[in-house]
């Protein structure tokens, strides 16, 4: 059974992406992907994702449909991603080196890291049908 990891695509009511830029391991820092982490033991994946963005945005997310399946991640790792807005908080960049909204035109101006980048494509038929 592969390890789960979950993500937020975290939309807003203008139809903003949230992005989050990697501080750790030094392979990864400095690329941009979903904020989210892993599953702990006896968690299911929406209660993981509240939690992961509480500890690492600092804001309390409602976890709306799932994108896409199950994303292949190294080392028999897969990630999960669901659309998510925040209903209490302003996001802060308590574990990333910077946050950032990205907009329609935007979504392609960071660096993604590459498991992220097909998720960012699907996500992207989504921006704007969430309501804030």
């Amino acid at each position: 059974m592969d390890k789960v990891v979950v993500g937020a695509a975290v939309v807003d009511g203008g139809g903003r992406l949230l992005a989050a830029q990697r501080a750790e391991p030094p392979e990864l820092a400095g690329g941009w992907e979903f904020p989210g982490g892993k599953v702990d033991p006896g968690e299911d994946d929406r209660t993981a994702l509240i939690r992961e963005c509480q500890e690492e945005l600092g804001v309390l997310v409602e976890v709306g449909e799932q994108v896409g399946g199950d994303w292949p991640l190294t080392a028999g790792y897969v990630l999960r991603v669901w659309l998510a807005k925040i209903v209490d908080g302003e996001p802060e960049a308590k574990e990333h080196l910077e946050l950032r909204w990205l907009t329609m035109d935007e979504l392609y101006g960071v660096r993604w890291l590459p498991a992220d980048l097909p998720i960012v494509r699907a996500v992207q038929v989504h921006l704007g049908e969430v309501e804030q």
